[in-house]
């Protein structure tokens, strides 16, 4: 170890340390990695990288969030790298510092390891002094991975006074933010000081404590210095201001929205945002879209404020010429958008009137936005037909398509015809010859073929052609059964009898076991007149293939076939299934009276099920016995649970359309879809375009279920 300058004597005891009976982290990384790791590092000195620490991380970080007794054997080890100003990765081995001694304040001790938080504690106090010299280590690196380390509001306050360096002291003035909101809540609940080192509450903490309910207490002296930056900071330090005091008021940012519009319409602060926005547990500093998009979550607790924040910073970006913040703005407005319905009124216009935009892709996140707005989007309509042959793309992040594309969906939510001409071909287009997409799950994104599709069956005439041929090319292309073939499928089944002229390509999709239940929807969609295929299913449905007997039964009686054998066949299976959740109760309720024989299995499996299928049991029972009760009481639980705030909106949708077919809501359903119905937020889980159409579909049915006598 020619190049080692730390204690000779230390590293001799790491050959002390009985490691073969330690255990590691992670089992395929045997804890025999650490002490080689730990004596790589210290050869390595200045030349050690962020890379040759990542054993350490993966033999002592738990994922569990504990800390093993191996952690504490290397914790000698570990500081003394990370204080040794001749060592390379520095700030990394900080950061392992962080992570364990995150473990020890918030993780659990496990039962077959009793003591072990104690021996923690002793050796984490033993290393106390070189840990809190890290807070001031002439290496601004060091020092800002150590802030966690840095516990309470005093020692922060100390840190924000003597440091200089600009991309330390924003992380310390967020830091300060949170801190002090900790001190507030335990000031209005107090309780005994939590640990902030392994051990008991420090110095810093302990003064907090004693003060916190004095003028002059901890968190008055934050008020007071993010007051000053306020006043006299640079203009990307008053931003953190905001942040850090929304910690103490959610309704400063609000009130001093003007600031950040100010700041984030500077072009000369825009590079400055790079150079000094860190934030703790992120490897690269934030960008101003960054922190544009951090900022917006300030204001969710007020939806019109929020709004007038993004009509603010369009209407800056419009007078500073600047593309970005353009682009920025429009990333803002769709992620208050896929929130809060009630931000479509304000930020319609500002979609709207950056469709001319010279820049490629703020043209195609202005059409996409529109696409999801829908019919609100109409007044629009010409600029968008303008569009639906504009090939740009985004080239700055992930989100897929042309500006044609969206402009061209656009037009089919407003119901504008002029979207019709080459809409299936320019839908099909990019999965020709491959099937490949790629987003991200809250970010706009193309919708899905049937999603386009499915809401123009008053146009199937038109569109059907084209589709028929992009069946049978893809049918060619992918051997039969490719990887659209579903969704060309609910595109049928969704126009019904409208697209009974493409039973040629629905019947060879029979005998795949890939496509013959979406393929047996359509026919039974298509009604029946699709009746001559009946023989053919019976021919190609695989024998072998589960419940394949109840599924032909009930397509052949949809197609025109006899009730009662069908019933004979399904009920069958609902009597013979193994468990409360087995056989076909979702196809009874469209037998009427006929299901009373069956009512007693229908109803065990209402009262032992849960989610979707209880569901359908409660509208059998109700088709079974022409009585609401006990099926009603049973659906109105959904509706209920959603109004409480549950995000079961699958279920929920499936209680209201069985509520509506029932033909009736008790008041206490009445009042909790008035609820729901108020609400300003998209009543669905998704985050991309679904949201929308989600939310639009369970609104729509809330309309129709309060209608009901």
């Amino acid at each position: 170890m020619a190049d080692m300058s730390l204690d000779a004597a230390l590293w001799h005891r790491l050959d002390a340390v009985p490691w073969d009976r330690l255990e590691s982290a992670l089992p395929q990384h045997p804890v025999a990695e650490v002490p080689r790791t730990l004596r790589r590092l210290a050869r390595a000195g200045g030349a050690a990288t962020e890379e040759e620490c990542s054993p350490l991380f993966s033999c002592l970080v738990t994922e569990n969030g504990r800390v093993i007794p191996a952690a504490t054997a290397a914790l000698p080890f570990v500081v003394a790298l990370a204080a040794d100003p001749g060592m390379g990765a520095r700030g990394t081995l900080v950061e392992l510092l962080e992570c364990l001694h995150r473990a020890a304040t918030n993780g659990s001790r496990p039962a077959d390891e009793e003591g072990s938080d104690e021996e923690w504690s002793a050796a984490w106090r033993r290393q106390r002094d070189a840990i809190r010299a890290l807070r001031a280590d002439p290496d601004p690196v060091v020092r800002r991975a150590a802030l966690p380390l840095v516990a309470g509001v005093a020692p922060l306050l100390e840190r924000w006074r003597t440091e200089t360096d600009p991309a330390v002291r924003l992380p310390v003035l967020l830091e300060l933010g949170e801190a002090a909101a900790t001190v507030g809540r335990k000031t209005a609940a107090p309780g005994e000081a939590t640990t902030t080192d392994g051990g008991p509450a420090d110095e810093g903490a302990a003064a907090e404590h004693a003060t916190a309910g004095s003028r002059t207490g901890p968190v008055e002296e934050v008020r007071a210095v993010l007051a000053d930056v306020l006043r006299d900071g640079e203009p990307v330090m008053k931003v953190a201001a905001l942040h850090a005091w929304a910690c103490l008021d959610r309704d400063v940012p609000v009130r001093r929205a003007d600031v950040l519009v100010e700041v984030f319409a500077d072009a000369g602060s825009r590079s400055r945002f790079a150079e000094i926005w860190w934030v703790q547990g992120v490897d690269a500093p934030f960008s101003r879209e960054d922190v544009i998009r951090w900022t917006g979550r300030l204001f969710d607790h007020v939806p019109q404020a929020a709004a007038e924040f993004v009509v603010r910073l369009a209407g800056a970006a419009d007078r500073t010429g600047d593309t970005v913040l353009r682009r920025a703005v429009l990333d803002e407005a769709w992620q208050l958008l896929v929130r809060r319905p009630s931000a479509a009124s304000a930020l319609l216009p500002v979609a709207g009137g950056l469709l001319a935009d010279p820049d490629d892709t703020v043209r195609l996140k202005a059409a996409s936005l529109l696409a999801v707005l829908g019919r609100r989007a109409a007044p629009y309509a010409d600029r968008l037909a303008r569009l639906v042959d504009d090939p740009a793309e985004d080239d700055h992040t992930y989100i897929e398509g042309t500006v044609g594309a969206y402009a061209r969906w656009a037009l089919t939510r407003i119901g504008d015809t002029r979207a019709l001409p080459g809409l299936v071909e320019r839908l099909y287009e990019p999965y020709r010859e491959h099937y490949s997409r790629g987003y991200c799950g809250d970010e706009p994104r193309l919708p899905d073929i049937d999603d386009v599709l499915v809401p123009l069956r008053a146009h199937a005439d038109v569109l059907l052609p084209p589709l028929r041929e992009t069946m049978r090319h893809h049918a060619a292309h992918c051997g039969g059964h490719g990887p659209l073939t579903g969704a060309f499928l609910r595109v049928l089944e969704g126009w019904g009898r409208d697209a009974l002229p493409a039973l040629p390509e629905v019947l060879p999709l029979l005998g795949d076991p890939r496509g013959s239940w979406a393929a047996t929807d359509v026919l039974v969609a298509m009604g029946p007149a699709a009746a001559r295929a009946e023989p053919v299913l019976c021919e190609r449905v695989l024998p072998d293939r589960p419940a394949g007997d109840w599924r032909a039964a009930w397509v052949a009686w949809r197609l025109g076939g006899d009730a009662t054998s069908a019933l004979r066949v399904i009920g069958d299976a609902v009597l013979d299934g193994k468990g409360p959740s087995d056989g076909p109760v979702h196809l009874l309720a469209d037998f009427g009276a006929a299901v009373a024989p069956y009512a007693d299995r229908v109803r065990h499996i209402m009262e032992n099920t849960d989610g979707w299928r209880r569901t359908q049991a409660a509208l059998a029972l109700w088709a079974a016995t022409g009585e609401p009760e006990p099926s009603v009481p049973v659906l109105e639980e959904f509706v209920l649970a959603v109004a409480a705030g549950d995000d079961g909106y699958g279920a929920f949708g499936d209680a209201l359309r069985a509520l509506i077919r029932i033909g009736t809501v008790t008041p206490a359903a009445r009042a909790a879809l008035r609820t729901i119905r108020e609400r300003d937020g998209r009543l669905s889980p998704y985050w991309d375009y679904r949201a929308f159409l989600q939310d639009e579909e369970l609104r729509a049915m809330i309309e129709d279920a309060l209608a009901l006598p």
